[in-house]
């Protein structure tokens, strides 16, 4: 089983699905946008499988802080540049287990996953 956890190394939320990952033994790779970027074709890959409502952040400090001009039509285009621009705009975390995706950390939602993997 591949499993990568996408996001920024000091994400309490991050924080918290990394140890029950590491709480239960499994094997992970940690992707820090910060440091490792992100790719166009994997962010377009995100949005054709969850949408990108469901993977911009408009909650982050990042996107609260923007010109009320960039907050307001937003749609997948502008959307997308906004999250590869400052990917910190993406809600944490991004989790790909054998190319299935959960955003966000909910311990329910990850031993059901784990359950049917």
């Amino acid at each position: 089983m591949a499993i990568i956890i996408y996001g920024i190394k000091t994400c309490d939320t991050m924080k918290k699905a990394r140890a029950w990952l590491e709480g239960r033994g499994l094997q992970h790779r940690f992707h820090d946008y910060r440091v490792d970027g992100l790719d166009a074709a994997i962010l377009r890959g995100w949005i054709d499988q969850v949408g990108w409502q469901v993977l911009l952040n408009k909650a982050s400090a990042t996107f609260r802080g923007l010109a009320d001009a960039d907050k307001t039509s937003i749609d997948q285009a502008k959307a997308e540049t906004l999250m590869l621009v400052e990917p910190t705009m993406i809600k944490r975390p991004v989790l790909d287990v054998d190319g299935r995706l959960v955003v966000g950390f909910k311990p329910a939602v990850y031993e059901e996953v784990f359950a049917s993997a």
